[in-house]
């Protein structure tokens, strides 16, 4: 096999690992073994794992090689935000971003596609048109590379693209976050973050479990169609119904996102209706200011329209957490460290022809 057809072994389920060591004629122990090799020590060679036999090892190597990424730019903010860019193999860039938490604790923003067909108004990322889907080991990967800076608690896909809109990768790389001998994540530390494709949030709740969270955004059809396009397809009364309809156990809750955007979506007649729509709905809502970015006509709503805003929906029984933006000292928005690598590149000279 040339290194293009060998397999990466990051891009299988555990089952599909299953598969290819069965085929190989290795016994169902040698499943565990590996994943924990990869997964549990970062390894990236078949060599580093002693406890497999030399034969086994080169067999492996025939068939199969394990696919890493390192970060090619890295931004520190002062307060501890970390913010990677990605190169991949085919030359495409992702952003993942690591978010300090109270204590040691750390949640983990991760991308699921190279740029975003969604088209939000608000959203850098969404500027740069949908290239592709991330492979499952592409989405894992950003996890491994982030863990050499420290143990990450929480892993939230939200950074570019819609996880929805890339299903079957996004499922198996659930299933690889969840093995016990691997990352050992459990369904509460993982949240799938969607702009609202509703026949695929229904089909998520059958397949597996994870956290949901719902960027909802707007209180009116007419300013989520303006907002997020998918709203004219998928209609709030489509996307709440999913939401109620979505399966939960006992004390788990949908998160609905809603970033504050000045005179858009931050008024005490927004807020009325927001209490409406999630009327029977277990839920909870994080209230996120907008970060500006340049080329963005949006601006950040007042610190006093934010505190009423809150404050009505708490009012009511409903719990509103006000997300305080990090890495305001560098390109913590998504989309923000791309775009500004893309646009110095398209600044360089080009090369002399020969």
């Amino acid at each position: 096999m040339t290194a293009d057809t060998l397999i990466d072994l990051k891009n299988l389920s555990p089952d599909e690992l299953s598969g290819l060591l069965a085929e190989m004629g290795q016994k169902p122990f040698r499943t565990k073994q590996i994943i924990r090799w990869i997964y549990s020590r970062g390894a990236t060679s078949f060599a580093d794992m002693t406890d497999l036999s030399k034969d086994f090892r080169e067999a492996l190597s025939a068939r199969a090689t394990i696919s890493d990424l390192q970060a090619e730019v890295v931004e520190v903010s002062q307060d501890g935000t970390r913010k990677y860019l990605f190169r991949l193999a085919d030359g495409q860039t992702i952003e993942t971003v690591r978010i300090p938490m109270e204590g040691e604790r750390a949640t983990l923003c991760i991308s699921t596609q190279v740029g975003c067909a969604m088209q939000c108004a608000f959203c850098l990322t969404g500027s740069f048109g949908l290239v592709r889907n991330l492979e499952a080991g592409e989405i894992v990967n950003q996890v491994c590379a982030a863990l050499k800076d420290g143990p990450i608690n929480n892993i939230v896909l939200m950074g570019m693209g819609e996880p929805l809109h890339n299903l079957d990768n996004v499922v198996k790389a659930l299933q690889i976050f969840y093995l016990a001998e691997g990352f050992g994540y459990s369904a509460r530390k993982v949240t799938l973050s969607t702009s609202g494709l509703v026949p695929q949030m229904r089909e998520l709740g059958q397949r597996i479990r994870v956290s949901l969270a719902v960027s909802l955004n707007a209180t009116s059809d007419a300013v989520r169609d303006e907002l997020m396009p998918v709203n004219r397809r998928y209609p709030l009364k489509e996307l709440m119904a999913a939401c109620r309809e979505y399966p939960l156990q006992s004390r788990e809750r949908i998160t609905f996102e809603y970033i504050l955007i000045r005179g858009v979506n931050d008024t005490p007649q927004d807020a009325k209706r927001l209490v409406g729509l999630l009327h029977g709905v277990k839920g909870k809502v994080n209230l996120i200011p907008y970060n500006e970015h340049e080329g963005s006509s949006f601006h950040a709503p007042t610190p006093e329209s934010i505190e009423a805003f809150q404050t009505y929906l708490l009012n009511r029984d409903i719990v509103a957490i006000r997300r305080a933006s990090k890495g305001q000292d560098i390109s913590a928005a998504c989309g923000q460290l791309k775009g500004q690598l893309e646009r110095a590149q398209e600044c360089l000279p080009a090369p002399e022809s020969k």
